[in-house]
């Protein structure tokens, strides 16, 4: 079992620690390239206009410090990407107290790096998939070709997605399963998705997963253990629906 993770917008800077070191960083063979030309299209905004900066950052005025922040992610304090993604998925889920075997099933997607293990050492940074850089264009094309030479799909292998569209849009794969995890609340017998619970969702589902004795081999048994963590849960082609109260 694979289990891909979104980024979050919250994120904590690392106060102290050795700056980023692309060599380390997960599947640095496939995707160290693509990372760089990121890293230096980032560092370019600081010389454009800050308004036009702001713009391609998808920031808002008031986060226009962000842009100088985003120049100097090559000297920046790093630390796990496990302690610096913060928000409501990762409270729940609560990554850096499973063991490192767990974490191993773990990628977190992100526009700058890609991907990333959880271990995986990097600085505070702001770039969302709705980006759109020069020389870049739509960060999900951007990565699609790397993510495809470098992420493992292979037949009978489950790969459990907690990402939000823009991610998915980067990479899904084409052998292995793919299961979407899908939250929705029922009131008086009507459903409705559900966007912010969502993530409180996938973060108590992921944890689930992860601290399942055996790892489920196919979304029937992804929904056992989620229905035997207490959730209610529906599988349909594809996904799996978890049912939350209105």
């Amino acid at each position: 079992m694979l289990i891909l993770l979104p980024p979050s917008e919250g994120k904590t800077a690392p106060e102290t620690g050795t700056p980023v070191d692309l060599r380390a960083l997960a599947y640095a063979g496939e995707l160290t390239e693509s990372r760089r030309k990121l890293l230096d299209s980032l560092a370019a905004l600081a010389e454009l206009p800050i308004e036009r900066a702001v713009s391609m950052l998808a920031v808002s005025k008031g986060q226009a410090a962000e842009v100088a922040v985003d120049a100097e992610l090559g000297s920046a304090p790093a630390g796990p990407a496990a302690e610096i993604y913060t928000g409501v998925l990762y409270d729940r889920l609560r990554l850096p107290e499973l063991p490192k075997r767990a974490q191993g099933r773990v990628l977190i997607a992100s526009a700058l790096w890609g991907v990333l293990r959880p271990t995986d050492r990097i600085p505070y940074y702001r770039l969302s998939a709705k980006a759109k850089l020069d020389g870049i264009g739509g960060l999900a094309a951007f990565w699609r070709p790397a993510l495809t030479e470098a992420l493992p799909d292979k037949d009978g292998t489950l790969v459990v997605d907690m990402r939000s569209g823009a991610y998915a849009a980067a990479w899904k794969p084409k052998r292995a399963t793919l299961l979407a995890v899908r939250a929705f609340s029922e009131t008086k017998g009507k459903r409705k998705p559900v966007s912010h619970m969502a993530k409180a969702v996938r973060g108590e589902v992921a944890r689930a997963l992860l601290e399942a004795k055996k790892a489920p081999g196919d979304p029937e048994g992804a929904a056992a253990i989620a229905e035997a963590a207490g959730f209610r849960v529906e599988l349909a082609p594809g996904y799996m629906d978890v049912i939350v109260s209105g």
